[in-house]
């Protein structure tokens, strides 16, 4: 393809993504239950901060501030009828952003999950998710977005509805799932399925890969997961900076960020090509993992046990597919989710 994270994949062995939106944003007076995609409008100097932080950290590319940014998440905020404005300057705003940087810098066109559960379990039809996220998608096309982003999917159908509204957008894309319930996405998904079920999709990602999670030992996890199922497409990589934990009120994420520039590394060892953070990773830690990345030389892939003794043990025994079970087949027993 001649999209341009296409071209600069071609030409380096890793890109560095950013870190985390909304702890940056609430560390600027972000309200919960306030929706972030408002401040696009309302508080812009406060996104190109947020998205200027990625870049002089290092970040090869960043995601918009848009990750809600759906009819229907929106509408919790009664601005569903302005998805296509927010998600348009919050991709301009971006792209100021990126070209002001001096560098190639790929703004990421953020789009997370509806909400909302798909048939035949919720009534969320395919023909609506795929409306939702193809208005989303043009938005962040006029915008100027380089690619779109889609993000901390759990469920195999909406990720397939996603996939559609890009191709009908007529731009290239990546999709990351989210990891959280013993290896698993909270609608089941193992990383093996996830793998087999991106090279089926009629318009498959640039990208595929894992955010959010657990830690970023769990992460890691899935990342060889990924691996193991020999796709041929580039993971992506984007763990949580550590475990969150409550303190003095609010959610404090336990990673430093030595502790994330020994995830980057392991990340890239493992297999990962784009590597960034997800909650609680901030423009510190991006620092310490771009540093890394350039000056550690690339080693074996690692183990579950050199993961464990460097970021910590995992959130759960198995990583859903059965520790001794060949890739692609899935443990018996119960599914969550």
């Amino acid at each position: 393809m001649s999209d341009l994270l296409s071209r600069l994949l071609a030409s380096r062995d890793w890109l560095l993504a950013d870190g985390a939106t909304g702890t940056n944003l609430f560390n600027m007076g972000l309200t919960a239950g306030e929706a972030p995609e408002l401040w696009n409008v309302d508080k812009p100097d406060n996104i190109r901060s947020l998205y200027r932080s990625a870049v002089e950290a290092g970040s090869d590319i960043f995601l918009t501030n848009t990750f809600g940014g759906n009819a229907s998440r929106m509408k919790l905020h009664n601005a569903q009828g302005r998805v296509r404005e927010l998600n348009r300057i919050g991709a301009e705003l971006g792209r100021e952003i990126a070209d002001a940087s001096g560098r190639t810098v790929i703004v990421a066109g953020s789009m997370g999950p509806t909400g909302e559960i798909m048939a035949p379990m919720g009534s969320l039809t395919h023909e609506r998710a795929v409306e939702m996220f193809h208005e989303q998608a043009e938005g962040l096309k006029e915008g100027g977005v380089d690619v779109l982003w889609v993000e901390t999917i759990s469920a195999p159908e909406e990720y397939a509805a996603a996939a559609e509204a890009c191709g009908l957008a007529g731009m290239p894309w990546c999709g990351t799932m989210s990891f959280d319930t013993a290896g698993r996405t909270m609608m089941g998904m193992t990383s093996a399925a996830m793998a087999a079920m991106v090279e089926k999709l009629p318009n498959p990602p640039i990208a595929f890969g894992a955010n959010c999670g657990v830690g970023a030992a769990d992460l890691m996890r899935t990342v060889l997961g990924f691996v193991a199922a020999g796709p041929e497409r580039p993971i992506i990589a984007k763990g949580n900076a550590g475990i969150p934990k409550y303190h003095d009120g609010h959610i404090h994420y336990d990673g430093t960020p030595d502790l994330m520039a020994d995830y980057a590394v392991l990340a890239r060892d493992a297999g990962a090509t784009i590597i960034g953070g997800c909650c609680g990773t901030m423009p510190e830690h991006l620092a310490a993992m771009r540093r890394a990345l350039e000056e550690r030389p690339r080693g074996p892939r690692p183990t579950l046990d050199e993961i464990a003794a460097r970021l910590g043990g995992f959130s759960s025994a198995s990583d859903g597919t059965g520790d001794d079970a060949a890739p692609g087949r899935e443990r018996r027993g119960r599914r969550r989710g």
